[in-house]
């Protein structure tokens, strides 16, 4: 198995994998409970740390908890699905569905029938080569697309940048009916979302804990990095 890895800020990128036909749908797990159709991803999650397994055409992407650290969790993760292809057995068992979210369908309008090609041929592809993707919920009356990230994309940090700086301005440039992007998340991401920012504002605590007097001069206090 000849492949490249690269850790992003989270998400463990591994790239130029047989992993799933060329127009097949990603697929992601964000659970041991998804697993059934997936030996592969079953194993990851039984690696401690691991928060979801994400499947791309030719990628995995693997995500850790935040208090997790790659240079632990690497080598493992690496080994598991190494050992995996080169066994040749297939990642997903049964059926894969082919991307049908940015399929024409009767009755959208040209403003759809535009976001939808958009997304399928300028931004999927670019979104996919970070080892995420997106999935197309819907076009507003308000003028906003509707979109779910998924993959390294809907874990980075990021992610809003992707949506906004990315996605948002390419979609608006091209497309004047679109007003913006708005990002959806599933019940289980917004609860997540949740702890990873109190995570967040319990590490900022801490650190400002650590600050250490300096002198008496104008400056005061140094903060810990």
């Amino acid at each position: 198995m000849a492949s490249t890895a690269r850790s992003l800020t989270n998400p463990l990128l591994l790239r130029r994998l047989p992993v799933l036909p060329a127009n097949a749908s990603s697929i992601e797990y964000t659970s041991g409970r998804q697993t059934t159709n997936s030996p592969l991803a079953r194993s990851l999650f039984q690696l401690d740390g691991v928060t979801s397994v994400f499947y791309g055409p030719d990628f995995i992407t693997v995500t850790k908890a935040p208090d997790s650290l790659w240079h632990l969790l690497k080598p493992e993760v690496f080994a598991l699905i190494t050992e995996y292809l080169n066994n040749g057995q297939p990642v997903v068992q049964g059926e894969i569905l082919e991307n049908e979210d940015t399929k024409a369908q009767e009755g959208d309008s040209e403003v759809v029938s535009m976001i939808k090609e958009l997304l399928d041929t300028r931004i999927r592809p670019a979104i996919q080569e970070d080892g995420g993707d997106i999935e197309y919920r819907g076009f507003t009356d308000a003028g906003q697309v509707l979109l779910k990230l998924r993959g390294a994309c809907r874990t980075c940090d990021s992610s809003t940048v992707t949506l906004k700086t990315g996605i948002e301005s390419m979609l608006m440039h091209y497309i004047e009916e679109v007003k913006g992007v708005t990002q959806v998340l599933d019940q289980e991401e917004e609860i997540a979302q949740r702890e990873f920012e109190r995570f967040e504002a319990n590490l900022a605590k801490l650190k400002g804990n650590d600050a250490v007097p300096k002198t008496s001069g104008p400056h005061g206090i140094d903060a810990a990095a």
